[in-house]
């Protein structure tokens, strides 16, 4: 080996220790919070409840989010697959990334303790159900249940749990494609992965963040807005499908 190749040598090796820990700490994250959504379920009992109604709406939560934070570590996985170095900057997107996704648990537990549904007792019958399907606020004064049929329990749908957890979502993808959008365009991080391809995730990453982007718009009722990101989120959609047929013919 000649003299000056040394120095380089050294210079992988100390780089990879940084990917090496960085992706350690990166899982370990992400396992921690997948585990401790399960932690958090604790649903807790009424009287004259079945099985179902106590435990329907915390597993149908946990396990929505445990594919949505899995999706995330994926897309995470992804990027770092493709990296050959870390570097400063990178590594406080991550950093930010990580303290976002430790936050799920927290706000899953919130959902089922503030609650996506607020349960009524003893609801007219065309107002529980116009209150099911709106969401509409109920009156404070009801007909007596002799004169007008009545359901036992209805539901109206509430934003107070929803709102935090589809912020967070939100900001989480947004920092992924910010991340990767720095990694691979600006800091050229992945020197080896096609430019098309790299295209293709990021659209991906940014597709994704849109459509929580666009939730948050529907549950603040700017149901405009909402439906402008739509179109967007539709038409990035069919761009990112033919950047990803291009990069696959470009491999190919």
């Amino acid at each position: 080996m000649e003299p000056n190749a040394a120095p380089a040598v050294r210079e992988h090796h100390v780089h990879q220790r940084h990917f090496d820990r960085l992706v350690m700490l990166s899982d370990g994250v992400f396992a921690i919070a997948l585990t401790l959504s399960a932690v958090e379920l604790r649903p807790e009992a009424k009287p004259g409840q079945g099985l179902l109604e106590i435990w329907g709406a915390p597993l149908l939560i946990y396990f929505l989010s445990f594919y949505l934070i899995a999706g995330v570590w994926h897309q995470h996985r992804r990027a770092m697959a493709q990296l050959r170095r870390i570097d400063t900057p990178l590594t406080v997107f991550t950093m930010l990334l990580l303290s976002l996704v430790a936050l799920v648990p927290v706000l899953i537990r919130n959902m089922i303790t503030g609650g996506i549904f607020h349960e009524v007792h003893d609801v007219p019958l065309g107002l529980g159900i116009h209150s099911m399907v709106t969401g509409s606020d109920l009156p404070n004064t009801l007909p007596a249940s002799g004169t007008v049929p009545v359901f036992p329990t209805a539901y109206t749908f509430s934003t107070s749990g929803l709102m935090p957890y589809v912020l967070i979502m939100l900001t989480i993808q947004l920092c992924l494609t910010v991340a990767w959008g720095y990694a691979a365009f600006i800091a050229k991080l992945a020197p080896n992965l096609l430019p098309a391809r790299a295209r293709a995730w990021l659209l991906h990453d940014l597709f994704l963040a849109l459509i929580w982007a666009t939730l948050a718009m529907w549950v603040m009722h700017m149901l405009w807005l909402a439906a402008a990101l739509l179109v967007v989120v539709v038409t990035l959609r069919i761009v990112e499908s033919r950047t990803r047929r291009a990069a696959a013919i470009a491999e190919g």
